[in-house]
């Protein structure tokens, strides 16, 4: 506020204050097409099915429009705790950082996701209301290369993520992980 003259009185100057129809006052100007641009990943109008429909979508596409962007996907859907060892591919891992989740789909069975030709869901069941699980086959695009995982989704209740679909777990039908890893 500036005072002019008496000072009991406060005047505004229009130089101070700017409005736009468009964008709320207690938003940064580029608000509207900050949101356009915002990286995929869970929505809270998704179900279950869909969020896994999502993931599966962004790993056969995933070098589009980047590389390992469907790799990068699937971390924004991951809802383990960064700052814990997490079971998400199974054994417990520390996946806080993004370049040990890549890793794993490039250094174990788990690379058949990336860019697979063909899928086929095999079963839904609903452990809970809250908990969902789906197990889905896939087709590499390498010669004779096919698997199938379980996709484990929970519904988180409370802080942020009240209401989202997150993936619990990831986890190969076999032992992914007997020949090692790079990790």
């Amino acid at each position: 506020m500036l005072f002019h003259g008496d000072r009991s009185k406060p005047s505004f100057t229009t130089a101070h204050f700017r409005a736009s129809s468009d964008v709320p006052d207690f938003l940064s100007s580029d608000w509207l097409e900050s949101r356009r641009r915002r990286p995929f990943g869970p929505r809270l109008n998704f179900t279950a099915e869909e969020a896994v429909q999502y993931q599966l979508d962004a790993l056969k596409y995933n070098d589009q429009p980047r590389q390992d962007y469907g790799v990068e996907v699937l971390y924004r859907f991951a809802g383990f705790d960064p700052f814990e060892r997490s079971t998400y591919f199974g054994p417990f891992f520390d996946l806080g950082q993004f370049e040990r989740f890549r890793r794993i789909f490039h250094h174990s069975t788990y690379r058949v996701l990336l860019g697979h030709k063909e899928r086929k869901i095999l079963s839904n069941l609903w452990v809970k209301e809250d908990r969902f699980k789906q197990r889905v086959w896939i087709r590499g695009s390498r010669p004779e290369e096919e698997e199938t995982f379980e996709f484990t989704m929970v519904q988180r209740v409370g802080g942020s993520w009240d209401g989202y679909w997150l993936t619990e777990s990831l986890h190969h039908d076999g032992d992914g992980f007997s020949g090692g890893l790079a990790y």
